[in-house]
């Protein structure tokens, strides 16, 4: 009589010998959210009690360009030496960021400290995807990246009440210097578990996707897309004669910067990691532009409250939450299926916000049509990360993340100035705010139903792999 040996647990996020490094990881990305969310709540008494009213945008511009810079830097690092040395290096940054903001007394200094912080954010965004890719287990893929939207998400729920109370009620420094204790928990919890990772030479490092310009650095070409993004949104503040060729330059110096930043086949959106690099930039620039105006939409349009102009916005964000959990309990569904259900999700959001803004009386739909949208992204964002790291290898992991959170950045900028730009020349009386707001709800919408077209090529790329491993 044989008896047969009982299989061996399946692992789990929080099962021994991950649970640290999942709770670090969490709270890392959650405090860098909470930062994001927070400082555009607290920023305009910031500026005011540092006497910059002037240099307003200046604080984000440089977050902005650093970001792009850490993303790009924390890429070609980890895929080199792996992810150990850039989390740390993050970290410290990240943290010296807060600390230099936080007790800034002058907008130079505060803008310095804005800089640091964009660094070392745009480096433990990265670093996170390599970190998951080399530290789990494939099966536990989707269900840490649910985890890590949920992240991103929550703070979205509290960070400016909370931002807006230590900004109105204690001291603006506090949302900045408050974080600090955090990233020393979050560093106390990951890096045991880094110390556990192979080591950077102990695997081959093979690349499987090709960039332009091969392996040579791409920091350069950061710098450039960040001016360019910057150069846009002057432009569209002026709306004169001199926007124009401000536009023009531009738009041709992220046309050239993201030429090498970005996988080659990403402007034909071929199958595989191109694919998912570019849905990725249609998800979030579709629904973050219309996000951006929902408040907009009920308070000008509609007559709301601030608290209930932006209550869909929380109720999206829980929407996002719920999607983010139920994708990682079913991770046998094919991707492409989720991504394309979910950017369906955010097609119908953006048109239903469309007819808000169009009808009057239908202030109401808000709040469905919002959480529609939620959890379209709720399906969408995990699954492109699990698929990102299905489509990458140990010798390109960092500089394919790096590319898709490019792809999210650069896109969610074009489309938020884009919609700027309809409202602000709707304020200057060439057509009404409501026609304004509906009409780039549309063009968000057309978007969106771009990434429904391609996230059929997902699956395509994925039957190609199975049918050369098979062979």
């Amino acid at each position: 009589m044989t008896t047969t040996a009982a299989a061996p647990p399946l692992p789990t996020v929080f099962g021994k010998g991950l649970r640290s490094t999942t709770v670090g990881i969490l709270l890392i990305v959650t405090i860098v959210a909470f930062e994001a969310m927070s400082v555009a709540t607290a920023m305009p008494i910031v500026v005011q009690s540092l006497h910059g009213m002037a240099f307003y945008a200046w604080p984000f511009s440089a977050f902005m360009i650093a970001n792009l810079l850490g993303m790009v830097l924390a890429g070609e690092v980890s895929d080199r030496l792996g992810p150990v040395k850039p989390t740390i290096a993050g970290l410290v940054t990240f943290g010296a960021g807060l600390i230099i903001a936080g007790t800034a007394t002058t907008m130079a200094q505060l803008i310095a400290g804005r800089l640091v912080q964009g660094l070392g954010g745009g480096v433990l965004i990265v670093v996170m995807y390599v970190l998951i890719g080399a530290g789990y287990p494939r099966e536990l893929h989707p269900r840490v990246f649910g985890l890590t939207a949920i992240g991103w998400v929550m703070p979205s729920l509290i960070g400016p009440v909370v931002a807006g109370t230590l900004a109105e009620h204690a001291h603006w420094r506090l949302v900045f210097l408050g974080l600090v204790p955090l990233v020393v928990v979050g560093a106390v919890l990951i890096v045991p578990g880094l110390l556990r990772l192979p080591a950077a030479g102990a695997k081959e490092k093979t690349a499987s996707t090709t960039y332009r310009g091969g392996t040579g650095s791409r920091w350069p070409f950061a710098l450039l897309a960040g001016a360019g993004v910057i150069m846009l949104q002057v432009a569209g503040d002026r709306l004169d004669l001199f926007a124009i060729p401000l536009a023009v330059v531009g738009l041709g110096a992220v046309v050239v910067a993201i030429r090498s930043l970005l996988p080659v086949g990403t402007a034909s959106s071929r199958p595989g990691l191109p694919a998912v690099v570019v849905i990725r930039g249609l998800a979030a620039g579709s629904f973050f532009a219309v996000e951006t105006l929902v408040p907009l939409t009920l308070g000008s349009i509609h007559g709301w409250s601030p608290a209930a102009a932006g209550l869909p916005l929380t109720i999206g964000a829980l929407g996002w939450s719920s999607a983010s959990w139920i994708q990682g309990r079913y991770p046998s569904v094919p991707r492409s299926l989720v991504v394309g259900t979910g950017m369906g999700c955010v097609a119908v959001a953006c048109a239903l916000m469309a007819v808000v803004a169009w009808v009057p009386g239908s202030a109401w739909a808000a709040y469905p049509t919002w959480v529609v949208g939620g959890l379209g992204m709720g399906l969408i964002m995990p699954s492109l990360s699990v698929l990102l790291l299905e489509f990458s290898t140990d010798g390109d992991r960092g500089r394919n993340s790096a590319a898709m959170q490019i792809s999210d950045a650069l896109l969610s900028s074009l489309t938020i100035g884009f919609g700027g730009v309809v409202v602000a020349a709707a304020t200057a009386g060439a057509f009404g705010l409501p026609t304004a707001i509906a009409s780039s709800n549309l063009v968000m919408a057309g978007v969106a139903i771009v990434g429904i077209l391609v996230a059929p090529r997902l699956r395509r790329r994925l039957r190609q792999r199975t049918s050369v491993g098979a062979g």
